[in-house]
């Protein structure tokens, strides 16, 4: 039975690439749901999987079989609560799309994006987007924001997609490899994947005057091959919806701050073993926040998910 990759989900059809490149429209058959997995969805993008191929128009394929993740992205489901949403899986990388203005990303989102990421085991790159289009006072926002990130341990690029200022870097770290675009909406996403490889031609649109945010163009996660020239193995790009809020999954209060690597790296010092670095005596990772080696905006991120207060919240201004 051959292999494929799905490469859409959309309700109950999925499209399913083969290895020799063919796509086929698909149903899932039998009871594929993981043991103890209570996810809204049971096949997500990216997911390998062992399929019946499509055989006409009329007679879609099928699939037979869900084979083991290497890694998976979640969130919270938007109606179940106490479920999952697997956005994809099987990722090398994941690109976190952010901007300084219209629309502004929040420290406390990009952060929660993170702390999901080094929890589910995808490498993330931060890349910050519309530098061009910024006044002074947004420029010195750019400049702490890429100081905060970098200084966390993490690879930060600048773009302008819609002047191909920083695509070719964003390119080469794509090649051969499996990579999601996720970011508010607005943020320019499709427009990056279309300055990446103009043959896919996706959708955008413009930002909301009244509101300086983005207008969701992207309704369902899906993946590109995109055509980048000669490569050891296919190199495969997903777009996601625009994602407003992003809680936290299946983090006990105790591992949130091992997912801060800055805090990992000291937690060690800490004079208690099992310090969450809120108000216990002999903390060093409180004290690498009061002498500015850990920047203050994560902290405050940590403590608000280790509270439970999510990034929407009024009480995060930054």
């Amino acid at each position: 039975m051959p292999t494929g990759l799905v490469m859409r989900s959309t309700g109950s059809r999925y499209l399913v690439r083969g290895e020799d490149g063919s796509l086929h429209q698909c149903v899932a058959k039998g009871n594929l749901r993981i043991k103890g997995w209570k996810s809204t969805n049971p096949v997500a993008v990216g997911d390998r999987v062992e399929y019946l191929p499509q055989v006409s128009e009329d007679q879609v394929g099928s699939i037979v079989e869900l084979n083991d993740r290497t890694n998976y992205l979640v969130r919270r489901s938007v109606n179940l609560s106490h479920h999952r949403h697997v956005i994809a899986a099987n990722l090398d990388r994941m690109l976190l799309m952010v901007t300084v203005a219209r629309p502004r990303t929040s420290y406390g989102f990009i952060d929660r994006m993170l702390v999901t990421a080094e929890a589910y085991e995808v490498p993330v790159v931060i890349v910050v987007n519309k530098i061009d289009d910024l006044d002074e006072v947004e420029t010195e926002r750019l400049l702490d924001l890429v100081d905060t990130y970098q200084e966390a341990g993490y690879h930060v690029l600048m773009t302008a997609a819609l002047k191909n200022k920083g695509v070719k870097e964003v390119k080469d770290l794509l090649l051969g490899k499996v990579t999601l675009v996720a970011g508010h909406s607005g943020v320019g996403k499709s427009t990056l994947i279309n300055a990446i490889d103009p043959g896919l031609d996706l959708c955008t649109l413009e930002i909301s005057e009244s509101s300086e945010k983005g207008q969701h163009t992207t309704t369902n996660a899906e993946m590109y091959e995109l055509d980048l020239g000669p490569s050891e193995a296919p190199t495969f790009i997903i777009d996601t919806p625009g994602i407003k809020g992003f809680g936290l999954v299946d983090l006990k209060v105790e591992d949130i701050g091992d997912q801060f690597p800055e805090m990992f790296a000291v937690k060690g010092e800490c004079r208690f073993n099992d310090c969450l670095h809120k108000d216990e005596p002999g903390c060093a990772v409180r004290q690498a926040v009061e002498e500015g080696e850990i920047a203050a905006s994560r902290y405050t991120s940590y403590l608000d998910m280790l509270n439970g207060v999510d990034e929407e919240s009024p009480y995060r201004t930054d």
